[in-house]
């Protein structure tokens, strides 16, 4: 691991007070869901090491990235011990990477806990077999993600099509752990309470659970709504900008 900077004393103290304040309505809300104690994932897209390193030096473990190329770089310089969440797009010709292979300069990510954006069939296969090719003794946790909304630019599995993707991989895919159903959702939903994209996940996981036997984890919920997401049962939130603050995207190398 190669030495991160350390940020400055106030954006340490900025981070501190932030995550606490998340972190505390996530905790608030454990007591409500005993079967699967509620999961805080820091969304540091875009955001330093030293950022992420504040974070990590307050508790903070679990921590997700969009792209395969920043998440390489920030794995190979941070602690082993972090557990890396995949929250963006995930293309056919990227899973080798994320499934420890070298993707061009980049280096393995040994600790990659979650790919949250497994929105075909066809994606899980290969993603199961590059896991498994790379050697890794554990299964990787999946979740499918759900185009709950309908929408046709929006990025999932169409809700009739979820059953068929889910049973491909906890019969097919050994590598693989189907850990949950996780949905973005639509702008429109997010201002309604109920919010309908993540009651339509919640009766999408209640269905799976009694057709297959399964136990699923509900991935939904951002830093405006998180809250709300956990009064309906997510198990796993996504909070970037409320921890971190907003910044220009850096580009990419």
């Amino acid at each position: 691991m190669a030495a991160v900077q350390q940020p400055s004393t106030e954006r340490r103290e900025e981070i501190e007070a932030n995550l606490a304040d998340v972190g505390g309505a996530v905790q608030r809300s454990s007591s409500a869901n005993s079967t699967h104690p509620p999961r805080l994932v820091a969304v540091s897209k875009y955001k330093p090491a030293s950022d992420i390193l504040a974070a990590y030096n307050r508790g903070q473990r679990h921590f997700g990235e969009n792209y395969v190329q920043e998440l390489c770089e920030k794995a190979a310089e941070l602690p082993s011990d972090i557990s890396w969440h995949f929250i963006g797009r995930l293309q056919s010709n990227k899973c080798k990477a994320l499934a420890g292979k070298f993707h061009r300069l980049f280096s393995a990510i040994s600790n990659l806990w979650a790919v949250e954006t497994i929105d075909s069939e066809a994606k899980a296969r290969k993603l199961n077999d590059a896991w498994e090719s790379a050697g890794h003794p554990h299964a990787l946790n999946v979740f499918i993600q759900v185009n709950t909304s309908d929408e046709e630019n929006k990025g999932g599995v169409e809700q009739h099509q979820v059953e068929g993707v889910a049973r491909a991989i906890a019969e097919e895919c050994k590598k693989l752990c189907l850990l949950g159903l996780m949905t973005i959702g639509s702008v429109e939903g997010s201002h309604q309470r109920p919010n309908p994209d993540f009651l339509r996940l919640c009766q999408l996981r209640d269905d799976l659970n009694a057709k297959l036997g399964l136990n699923l984890e509900l991935s939904m919920g951002m830093s405006d709504d998180f809250e709300h997401a956990l009064e309906l049962g997510a198990t796993n939130v996504r909070v970037g900008s409320r921890i971190f603050g907003s910044r220009a995207p850096k580009a990419l190398q």
